[in-house]
Formats: C-alpha cells, structure tokens, sequence
C-alpha cells in the first residue's frame, strides 16, 4: 500500500503558484523605493526557513492585539505562536537572516470558526500579527519597517544546521531575546506552495503585507513534532511571556531551500478604539522618526551568545536535544 505521503505528493505537485500574476509581469523591471534599489519581484533563492507552532492562551493571545480587527486562530479551544526563523542568502539587500515571532490571526469584523480558516485562508483572511522581527542587517530594517511596515529591528541572530538539528538564537543588547531549536522531521520531500499574510503595527496603523514561498521541505505534525523554544529578557519579547505558551509543538517544518517573493502591495488601516484615550493608549507600534534616519549597511552584528542557552546547538556539533519543552 502507498503512504500518506506518496498519495499526497502528486496532489501538492499540482497546486497552482501562489505568487500573483502582476509580479511575473512585472519581472526584471526596477524599483526604488525609500532610495533602496529592487528589480521586480523582491524575491529571494535558496533561503532556508525553520518553522514551528506552540499552543498558546486564547484569551491572552486576544489582549495582545492591538486594534478591533485581529483575533486569534483557534485551535482546539487554543491560540498559536508561530516561530518562522529565514535565513536569506540571496536578495536585492544582500544577505541577512529574519526572526518572526507571531500570533495567528483572522482578520475581520467577525470571529472566525475553528479550523475553517486553515481551509478557506482568503474567505476568513487566515494570517499572523508580528509582534517582534528582528533581522541581522541595518537596511532589512529601513526596508521593511519603512515601507512594508513590519516591526524589524537589527540584533544579534544566528541559524545553525546539524545533521539532527535547526536552531536560531536571536539575543539584544547584550540580553537573549529567543531560541529556537527543532528537531530535523523525518525527511519527507514534500512539494510545498505557501501564501502568508503578515499583520504589523507601525505609525498606529494596522499594515498587511503578503510573502509567497515555493520550497521542498519536510514537516512534523502532532507527537512527531519536537522543538525546544526559550524566550528570554529582550524587550522585543515581553509581550510573549502573558501568552503562557505551551512546550509541545504542533507542527514544525524544515524547509532546506525556500525561494519566496514578496509582494510589493500592501495595505494599511489605521488602529481604532472606542475612545480617544483608549485609541491614545493602542500599543501601535514605532513611529515614523525610527527609520528616518536608517542606512543602508548590509554589516551583521556580532553573533549571539550560545552559552546563554544550556545545550544549545553550535556549529560544528550534532548535540542530542530535549525537546518539547520551553523555559
């Protein structure tokens, strides 16, 4: 008898790109935007993603979002923090690894139903809210928060690959921010075709961008899933620590080589609250003055300290883990 996973590659196969269009149109065209050069599409080759999700407190979850529009994706009566680490080695802005902490969401004047959205990701605008990115270089940065609006910030990060093990570690200023280590799945091959829409706060407004990802990679669901995920004193993630995430995984995912575009439409809308001090007190994110004066240095910061982290995968090393479990 065939396995699951030979009766669903040929079904994957067949799935259409999920890149628009109007990006193929716009192939080989250039851009300049905020005086940073891009030719059409923002893409990226060769990038590996590591992935995985956590259960986290719906009602905590809830208070973390700003504004009247987002509310968390539910999943078994449970939130999700989705930890997606890039490590982009091919862009218009050099090289440079990214580090997403997010809630899942559904955008709307509605909740929307449990799982459903994992089905109909368009119907109940299916996304996660951003709530730290750091990245590794100055200009990623002035790209992303000052013309996506996304809530980038340039730290220490690093991302290691073992034979049995992938794992990121993002510290600032001297202090650890998070690390995340999965253990590699059972290698699958799967074909995957991906549409992310990320929700951001920049300016008191609500900003969302959409990423698209073609890649070969392979994903661990359930008891298979097994990740170890410390956050630490960094103010990027203090909001994290009221969403009592919980230690086992629901999924995690290895994406060896991932070629992605970014879509240069977005949208935006401004944050609302019943009040005006209410709408005063929105957590809405930088202002316009922290990207004003950004550059365009493609420069890294010094590596993060992996002795903050007791166990922690170095290069060079295939360590052992214990995963599922988070301090």
């Amino acid at each position: 008898m065939k396995t699951l996973t030979e009766l669903v590659t040929p079904l994957l196969k067949l799935m259409p790109s999920p890149v628009p269009r109007r990006q193929e149109r716009l192939r080989g065209q250039h851009a300049l935007a905020d005086g940073i050069k891009y030719v059409m599409p923002v893409n990226s080759d060769d990038s590996p993603v590591l992935m995985a999700a956590f259960p986290i407190n719906k009602k905590a979850a809830a208070a973390a979002l700003p504004g009247t529009e987002m509310r968390p994706f539910s999943l078994g009566g449970k939130g999700l923090l989705v930890v997606t680490v890039v490590n982009y080695k091919s862009t218009d802005i050099g090289k440079y690894i990214e580090y997403s902490l997010a809630i899942a969401i559904t955008h709307g004047s509605r909740p929307a139903p449990p799982i459903l959205p994992l089905i109909f990701q368009k119907t109940f605008k299916l996304g996660q809210f951003v709530v730290d990115l750091p990245v590794s270089s100055e200009i990623s940065v002035k790209g992303g928060k000052g013309i996506w609006g996304m809530p980038k910030h340039q730290a220490n990060l690093d991302f290691v690959v073992t034979d049995s093990t992938v794992s990121a570690q993002y510290d600032k200023d001297g202090r650890l921010g998070c690390y995340i280590e999965i253990e590699r799945p059972e290698p699958l091959a799967l074909p995957l075709k991906l549409a992310a829409s990320n929700y951001c706060v920049f300016r008191n407004m609500l900003w969302k961008s959409d990423i698209y990802f073609e890649a070969t990679g392979d994903i661990a669901l359930g008891a298979q899933a097994k990740a170890r995920l410390i956050l630490g004193d960094a103010p990027g993630v203090e909001p994290l620590k009221n969403l009592q995430v919980e230690s086992k995984p629901v999924f995690t995912a290895w994406l060896p080589q991932a070629h992605g575009v970014l879509d240069d439409h977005y949208e935006a809308w401004f944050l609302t609250a019943p009040t005006e001090s209410a709408a005063a007190a929105l957590r809405g994110g930088d202002m316009l003055d922290s990207v004003v004066n950004l550059g365009q240095s493609q420069e890294w910061l010094a590596p993060p300290d992996r002795s903050k982290v007791p166990g922690a995968a170095v290069t060079g090393t295939i360590p052992r883990s214990t995963p599922g479990s988070i301090q």
